[in-house]
């Protein structure tokens, strides 16, 4: 079972979406009140919202037509680096110029350690949603999308629902020098999430789940790339330990868990290139890219 947020007339909407891609609206005006009143009726998150369905119409037509919002209100979204080989290979490759036999960078060390790599993203203000635009750094001439599994937090650190992110880079800047990652990561529109959440509940294996990640130029596709998330070197939970560590966490946190869909080494993103990160069971993320 998702859940997606979408404009009606001038009121955010909460929806539940089935795997039969049928949506029903809720009562609930988003999904931590929905959370909440599943807790009050002593329900799972999917009993209540089966109760709350039972005799209601659908919405008519295909919801992804719909004016979709971020699925979920984001107060943070943060990340973790290098917890894939091929992120790890793309990484030392900014970091070396492209040397091969440079030998061992600090994101090898990364790699390897026990602590993981985490840093803030977004906050909601930053963050877009489905069908939304997705900017380019005006100061960078060598930008990527890196698609990764979303964990979407409580305050107490629970993985209550996944989503796909859009973990927006300049492979530039911070190859150049690692201090400079909050200036490749963090800008207007530099981040995206949804179109849906998928109930943590109703997930059977989040380390078996295909990403795809297509790009569009002039309608032509010049990325096609696809992983799994069975690739992920660390566990989910483990990065979840070391976020909360010390640090407080809101409802609707969301954590990136790292991407294995690196471009080519000569791809950069233009403007009016169109993005797709595809995970079946969540749905399809779509943003275009603006100067």
């Amino acid at each position: 079972m998702r859940l997606i947020q979408y404009l009606d007339g001038d009121r955010n909407t909460l929806a539940a979406v089935g795997d039969n891609e049928v949506a029903y609206r809720l009562q609930d005006k988003d999904v931590w009140e929905l959370f909440r009143r599943a807790q009050r009726l002593g329900m799972t998150t999917l009993e209540a919202i089966a109760a709350d369905i039972t005799e209601k119409t659908p919405l008519q037509g295909d919801w992804r037509s719909l004016e979709l919002l971020p699925p979920v209100d984001a107060p943070e979204v943060w990340a973790a680096g290098v917890t894939y080989q091929r992120s790890r290979e793309a990484r030392n490759y900014e970091a070396t110029g492209g040397k091969a036999n440079a030998g061992a960078t600090f994101y090898d060390l990364v790699y390897d350690a026990e602590r993981p790599e985490l840093f803030f993203k977004s906050t909601s203000a930053r963050t877009v949603g489905p069908g939304g635009t997705v900017k380019l750094r005006s100061d960078s001439t060598w930008q990527v999308p890196e698609p990764e599994l979303g964990l979407v937090l409580n305050a107490a650190g629970d993985i209550v629902a996944y989503t796909i992110g859009n973990d927006m880079s300049c492979r530039d800047i911070e190859g150049e020098n690692p201090l400079y990652l909050p200036q490749a990561k963090i800008w207007r529109q530099s981040c995206s999430v949804g179109p849906a959440i998928r109930l943590a509940e109703t997930t059977a294996n989040p380390y078996d789940l295909e990403m795809k990640l297509r790009i569009y130029r002039n309608e032509e596709i010049v990325v096609d790339i696809a992983a799994n998330t069975g690739m992920l070197k660390r566990k989910l939970e483990e990065l979840v330990s070391y976020l909360k560590r010390d640090n407080l966490l809101f409802d609707g946190t969301v954590l990136l868990t790292g991407t294995c869909l690196v471009p080519p080494d000569d791809f950069t993103l233009q403007p009016n290139d169109r993005i797709e990160i595809e995970i079946k069971s969540i749905g399809t993320l779509v943003n275009t890219v603006v100067a």
